[in-house]
């Protein structure tokens, strides 16, 4: 198993500039599928989701090209309605291709998706919302099979503003007959990054980035050309490693207000924060500040995806915190691996806990749980005087792009540790 060893000391400084989403290059990966023609996507991570989504469209027939950050794919011909299983069960994400897949084609067939086990992630409410556009949907050994006679337009109101439901319901509705309404919906930017997506290749989407969204049905749909957001999630982690290595860092793009839920802790953190032309400066607090309470939330509240990073800054702060999440009922299983490397982690309720910062971390092999939490490790590690070995790494490459890299043109002392096994090719 590749690992990542890493010798902490370092201040994390510099310039950094960030590729796209990996939240927003999912679903308009997948919505490449709705348009029967060339879709030319620009900065597209390189990571490891992006290379799975690739291997899903090429399974069913899509020719795709993806060089130097731009992601080129033909889908004017699909050769198989179903989805091949190995895929799906690498990445959770993969569930929303069925949106898509059912918004063009009569019929589909996925299996219940994998990925990170950081929740049960019920997809009820993504089912239940093609139900509600005329998708008969039946459940057999793992499997989903969808078939459509005719998709219409109708409302929708969800009881939990799921992103990858708000998505999938879009990507079907794109195509249906009539106006889809969408109550409740994920107000999250990415979703914005995918109205403007579809819209570019002829959809009528208005009202991503608020909780309603109307979908007026078209039926063609044509070529487009689209640059990804930047990842907001990812520019977080950078801020988090430069505030707890004492590094001031620089950002050449950003979007401002994707950024304020994040940037809002850091500040209480004891952070400063410019926004700067397009970009952003950080400057690092002396004394790393307790928050009293962190609480993940829908956005615009503090992202779920950022709760690990910020634990491991609270882990050297002067006081305790609290952390509630909200969203995934195992998202702190990065809490028992920070507590190897020293943090004083208490558990109030399985899903609230108490961090009290200390002084300073120590080293120790730790195994990454999940993706964010394998970042919070390595941006724990950066601190620690001598070797920290991080292992499950794959786990990190699904959403860092070249995370050791970006670290080491940062002033970091980090080395990826190929597995031997698979270097050999056995």
């Amino acid at each position: 198993m590749s690992k990542y060893t890493i010798r902490g000391g370092n201040k994390i400084e510099g310039r950094l500039a960030i590729r796209g989403a990996k939240n927003s290059i999912l679903p308009i990966i997948a919505a490449t599928i709705l348009n029967e023609s060339v879709s030319t996507i620009h900065n597209v991570p390189d990571i490891s989701d992006v290379y799975v989504m690739i291997k899903i469209l090429e399974s069913i027939g899509c020719k795709v090209k993806y060089e130097d950050g731009t992601l080129v794919v033909d889908s004017s011909n699909i050769s198989s309605m179903e989805i091949d299983e190995h895929y799906v069960r690498k990445m959770r994400s993969s569930i929303i291709v069925m949106g898509a897949m059912i918004g063009r084609l009569d019929y589909t067939k996925i299996s219940h998706p994998g990925g990170c086990a950081i929740g049960s992630r019920p997809i009820d409410l993504h089912l239940n919302a093609l139900k509600e556009l005329g998708v008969r949907i039946e459940e057999d050994d793992g499997f989903i099979k969808c078939f459509k006679d005719k998709l219409v337009g109708s409302t929708i109101n969800f009881e939990f503003p799921s992103v990858g439901a708000t998505e999938n319901t879009m990507l079907a509705a794109v195509k249906a007959k009539g106006t889809t309404k969408i109550y409740n919906a994920a107000r999250e930017p990415e979703i914005e990054d995918l109205q403007d997506f579809l819209n570019s290749m002829g959809a009528k989407v208005r009202g991503a980035g608020t909780n309603y969204i109307e979908i007026e049905g078209v039926e063609t749909l044509h070529e487009v050309e689209h640059t990804v957001i930047p990842d907001r999630i990812a520019i977080g982690t950078y801020m988090v490693a430069s505030a707890m290595t004492g590094g001031c860092l620089e950002v050449d793009r950003v979007i401002i207000p994707h950024m304020e839920p994040i940037s809002d802790k850091l500040r209480a953190a004891g952070c400063n924060i410019e926004y700067k032309g397009n970009g952003l400066v950080m400057t690092p607090p002396k004394i790393i500040q307790a928050i009293d309470l962190v609480r993940t939330s829908p956005h615009p509240g503090f992202p779920t995806d950022m709760q690990a990073q910020l634990m491991s800054l609270m882990a050297l702060s002067n006081g305790t915190s609290v952390f509630h999440e909200t969203i995934f009922e195992n998202r702190f299983m990065h809490c028992a691996e920070l507590t190897r490397l020293g943090a004083n982690i208490k558990y109030i309720t399985e899903n609230i806990c108490m961090i009290k910062g200390v002084a300073n971390l120590h080293n120790a092999k730790v195994k990454s749980p999940d993706l964010r939490g394998g970042a919070a490790l390595i941006l724990a590690a950066l601190t620690i005087n001598g070797e920290t070995e991080v292992s499950n790494i794959y786990h990190v490459e699904r959403g860092y792009e070249n995370i050791e890299q970006t670290l080491r043109s940062l002033g970091a002392e980090i080395l990826k540790i190929e597995n031997l096994e698979k270097v050999k090719g056995c």
